[in-house]
């Protein structure tokens, strides 16, 4: 095996590595990353092929080791990938939950992937299902039309490029959970998927506008993406199932509708996004007992 190239980073601001990544895990068995002792490993797709990143902390600076024809574009990517480009200038926390939850935040910034196509992948499985549902179809992606990912790391995959999904025959969709809403979405995104690495040169609203250009890709899922792939802080995913209830119930004590979201937020206008992170660290949650999606196994209809 080729040894990996590295770089050692230095960030000027306190860093929780794992917390940073976390919005780019897609549940404990991602195949496309990996968090053991200290270590961090995330496989991705770049413009230079597939390429595998391993991460590590010693508090004061990032020892960065990627293999792979995308390593180059890895390790230059790890300062933005961890938060350096995020500018939390201007932001005034309006609400006490808001400011409890920025405290608890220390270490934590938004992350930019600086490529669409991955995390694109990942949120189009994620529309109007449950996680579990969504989590288990990237599983089936990652292992039967993906790639393993260079590097030492057994198991590890990198999630399919745009011609491997494009070659995915209709019927093993199927056998992946994967309905025909999403497999469309997918395949139109796939026809252009070079262009809509645009987006994150574009940033903000144009770049979620142009994602929008898609077929499928809607408010929520143009979000998703965005806070991503170019770490956008007032991306709010307007359309979720439980962030409206999850934003009323924590700012103005009940629930409310993606309007009323959006009004509440307002306050917070060109950093909703980073003040609906800071509510979740502060510990904002659903109600226990309130409605949930239904688990379905498209795999049985």
């Amino acid at each position: 095996m080729d040894e990996p190239l590295t770089r050692d980073w230095r960030p000027p601001h306190p860093l929780d590595l794992v917390r940073v990544l976390s919005p780019l895990r897609r549940g404990t068995g991602d195949p496309a990353s990996r968090v053991s002792d200290g270590q961090v490993w995330w496989a991705s797709t770049t413009a230079a092929g597939p390429g595998t990143l391993r991460l590590t902390s010693d508090g004061a600076a990032v020892r960065a080791a990627a293999w792979g024809p995308g390593a180059e574009v890895l390790l230059e990517g790890v300062p933005d990938l961890l938060g350096a480009s995020d500018d939390d200038s201007g932001f005034v926390p309006a609400h006490e939950v808001v400011d409890r939850g920025r405290r608890a935040s220390r270490g934590v910034r938004l992350c930019s992937t600086g490529r669409v196509w991955d995390v694109l992948v990942a949120a189009v499985l994620e529309q109007k299902v449950t996680n579990r549902e969504a989590w288990r179809s990237w599983r089936e992606l990652c292992h039967r039309f993906g790639t393993p990912a260079p590097g030492p790391v057994e198991g590890l995959r990198v999630v399919p490029d745009p011609g491997q999904v494009r070659a995915i025959r209709d019927w093993e969709w199927h056998r992946a959970g994967i309905d025909g809403a999403r497999r469309k979405t997918l395949l139109a995104a796939a026809s252009r998927a070079t262009s809509l690495e645009r987006a994150v040169r574009l940033g903000g609203a144009d770049g979620r506008d142009l994602l929008r250009k898609i077929p499928g890709i809607g408010p929520w899922t143009a979000a998703e993406v965005a806070q991503r792939a170019w770490g956008d802080p007032d991306a709010v995913s307007v359309g979720d199932y439980h962030l409206p209830t999850i934003v009323g119930t924590a700012l103005l004590g009940r629930p409310v509708d993606d309007e009323g979201m959006l009004q509440a937020l307002a306050p917070y206008e060109g950093h909703r996004h980073r003040a609906v992170r800071y509510l979740a660290a502060a510990g904002a949650r659903r109600p226990r007992f309130g409605p949930r999606l239904p688990v379905r196994d498209y795999r049985e209809m």
